[in-house]
């Protein structure tokens, strides 16, 4: 059997921390190896413990969860940590910096249980989570206050088709539900995907979210 993956838990409220811990604990495939209840003391834990996945709140003492993801996470990090931003707060504003520090993913507390397990599982495998209907809010009300002022949409090395697929990706769509929109298999989707993660030199898809965003790709 291969090891399970090792998750930190970072929540000041000890009752929310508490049951996120337990409910991953009772995965054969997942272990909390740690638990915080502040950003400073998740980035030590992290540092120290190097697990699979953080599961990081925003707002905590000491250091806020957007910070400590940029520390863990974000550009320029030597070795990054991946982070999965697991929060009551959905304001856009917190979805976009949150993606922007360099979390992986981005759920929000009323999600089920069995979504932030496959949020942990799906981060740690190096692919990225991003609740839909929160992508698509974000979409529709922050994405022109993070275009190009002058409206015009910079060149890029992408094909028309990588484009589009890029389009689709940061409206929040799954690569089925772009194999369906395009009439394509889900293997092409993947290639399509890999080749604009390579182009535009992104980690994930997350980052091509963010990429999208802030060059006026998103209509």
């Amino acid at each position: 059997m291969s090891a399970p993956v090792r998750v930190v838990i970072c929540d000041d409220q000890a009752l929310i921390r508490t049951g996120l811990a337990t409910i991953v604990d009772a995965q054969p495939d997942l272990e909390v190896v740690g638990e915080c209840g502040d950003g400073r003391t998740g980035v030590d834990l992290a540092r120290e413990l190097r697990p699979d996945v953080v599961v990081m709140d925003i707002r905590m003492p000491v250091l806020d969860g957007l910070e400590a993801t940029r520390l863990l996470a974000g550009a320029g990090v030597e070795h990054p940590v991946k982070v999965l931003v697991v929060t009551t707060f959905n304001l856009d504003e917190y979805v976009y910096e949150a993606l922007r520090a360099g979390a992986s993913g981005f759920l929000l507390k009323d999600a089920p249980p069995d979504r932030l397990l496959h949020g942990i599982r799906t981060v740690a495998m190096g692919a990225a989570l991003l609740d839909p209907d929160v992508t698509r809010r974000l979409v529709g009300r922050y994405a022109a206050r993070i275009r190009p002022a002058e409206g015009a949409v910079p060149e890029t090395p992408l094909t028309p088709r990588e484009t589009e697929v890029l389009r689709l990706i940061a409206e929040g769509l799954s690569n089925s539900e772009i194999a369906a929109a395009l009439v394509i298999s889900p293997e092409t989707v993947k290639t399509f995907v890999s080749r604009i993660l390579t182009k535009l030199d992104l980690r994930d898809r997350v980052q091509a979210v963010v990429f999208a965003f802030r060059h006026g790709l998103v209509t």
